[in-house]
């Protein structure tokens, strides 16, 4: 679609929506619309049923992580129209302690897309199904795609030959990351002659071989 009739479809979008529309934008030639967080649900029925738009399909729910905001988390649900061969993309903003409805009563495609969103963002689903994490391990702590989330991780995992069972223990790294020099071998060998050091000596004629 051309940027102008994406402009004019987020017209009638936000016409239809009224006020549970915060922005209508298009960027990279893509359409998003951010709403507001309590009207997801309607907004997500109202694009799938509506003849106009006919979003039939919920390709993908993400998030995007900004510390820095009061709402830190933007949800970004990635929709697809069949009848009208057109995608666009729907966001609102939330925090960590606030939950954001579950679309599976709209999409039961969201299932497993909210639960990915739970596990690698800490982005809380209300009334969602089976809320649990689907990507990383059951003692996980915390939420690897949260932008403070130590590369490191908290803690490790292990076989213990003893009990015969996976153990969990806090993170121990075995170098300091932040105190290792780069220095190669071969550059901390500053008093010894190395291979092809009497060519140079020969060319300056400050040393013989």
């Amino acid at each position: 679609m051309s940027e102008q009739a994406l402009k004019e479809l987020g017209d009638v979008i936000a016409a239809k929506i009224g006020g549970d529309v915060l922005k209508v934008e298009v960027k990279l030639g893509e359409l998003m619309v951010t709403v507001k967080r309590p009207a997801i649900l309607a907004v997500l029925t109202a694009l799938r049923d509506d003849p106009a738009t006919r979003f039939e399909q919920l390709t993908d729910i993400t998030a995007v992580d900004y510390p820095d905001r009061a709402e830190r988390f933007e949800v970004v649900y990635q929709l697809l129209s069949y009848t009208h061969n057109r995608r666009m993309r729907v966001k609102l903003a939330t925090d960590e302690d606030t939950p954001v409805p579950s679309a599976v009563s709209v999409f039961s495609a969201a299932n497993w897309f909210e639960r990915e969103a739970w596990d690698l963002f800490g982005v809380f689903f209300e009334n969602h199904p089976d809320l649990r994490r689907i990507l990383t391990d059951y003692g996980f702590e915390g939420h690897p795609f949260r932008k403070d989330f130590p590369l490191t991780g908290y803690v490790e995992a292990r076989y213990d030959e003893d009990q015969k069972r996976v153990i969990y223990e806090p993170v121990r790294l075995t170098q300091d990351f932040r105190a290792f020099d780069f220095l190669s071998p071969w550059e901390g060998m500053t008093n010894v002659m190395l291979p092809g050091d009497e060519k140079a000596a020969l060319q300056d004629g400050s040393k013989k071989p």
